[in-house]
This record gives C-alpha cells, sequence and structure tokens, in this order.
C-alpha cells in the first residue's frame, strides 16, 4: 500500500497546502489568540544609512514571539546594539499581547548574549554541529 505514493520535491507552489494543513490541524486543536502571522522585522542603520544590525520575528497563533534571527555586523558587536534591537521587539510584542518568546542558536553565536538578556535555556542538540550545540531558549513576557 505504500508503494502507492509518490515522494517529489516540493515545490513554491505546494508550500501554501502544506502550511494550510498544519494550521488547520493545530487550530482544530488549539484556537488561536490571534488570527495571523504579525511580522516584527526591523533594522538598524548607522550614520551613512548602512544596514548595521537586524531581527527577523513575529507573533504567532498563540501570542508567542518567535525570533527567527537576529545580526550584527562585526564591527557593531559588543556595543549593546543587538540588546537595543531585541528590547524594541519584546516590548512591541508585549504592547501586542505576546507572553513568551522563543528561539534557538548555537554556542558559537550568541549563547551568552540571550543569557545575559533574560532567557532561559530549556533545550539542546549535543554535538550540532559536530563539536557544538544547538540550544533552545524561552523567556517569559508577561506574567
Amino acid at each position: 500500500m505504500i508503494s502507492e505514493f509518490i515522494i517529489e520535491p516540493c515545490e513554491k507552489e505546494n508550500i501554501p497546502k502544506i502550511i494550510d494543513g498544519i494550521n488547520e490541524y493545530n487550530l482544530g486543536k488549539v484556537p488561536a489568540l490571534c488570527e495571523t502571522w504579525t511580522a516584527l522585522d526591523y533594522v538598524i542603520k548607522n550614520e551613512s544609512g548602512n544596514e548595521i544590525a537586524g531581527i527577523l520575528s513575529g507573533i504567532g497563533y498563540w501570542q508567542g514571539l518567535e525570533i527567527k534571527i537576529i545580526w550584527v555586523a562585526e564591527s557593531y558587536r559588543n556595543k549593546g546594539i543587538g540588546t537595543l534591537i531585541l528590547k524594541h521587539v519584546e516590548k512591541i510584542a508585549r504592547d501586542k499581547g505576546a507572553t513568551v518568546s522563543m528561539l534557538d542558536t548555537f554556542d558559537f553565536q550568541a549563547e551568552g548574549f540571550y543569557l545575559k538578556n533574560g532567557y532561559e535555556p530549556i533545550g539542546e542538540i549535543k554535538n550540532f554541529p559536530n563539536g557544538h550545540k544547538r540550544i533552545y531558549f524561552s523567556k517569559r513576557l508577561i506574567g
């Protein structure tokens, strides 16, 4: 019976069906607290108008802030810019009703940064990539 199915590469036009399918399932189990993904994507520019930092994040159905990427240009690191953009997004998320923030990073990226900013490790994958670890963090934004 399993041999009756075909696995093919996912094309761009297949993506909405997959997203709609998981959303329908999830929302059938736990009702949404908000209707759609609210993108919270920001950049910081220097005096010359060049992007020196950015964050890609958003609030999902259950009012959780999901941080996908924070980046700060190397010459601007350790100057508080990462904290500035992180706090900016956390405040907007709280104002919009987000209760928790979540993200993942690697030990060679920003583990110390997130600890310093009040995030708690909630899990990790050891030896991924080889010799390192991937760490999952969360932080209560309200209550």
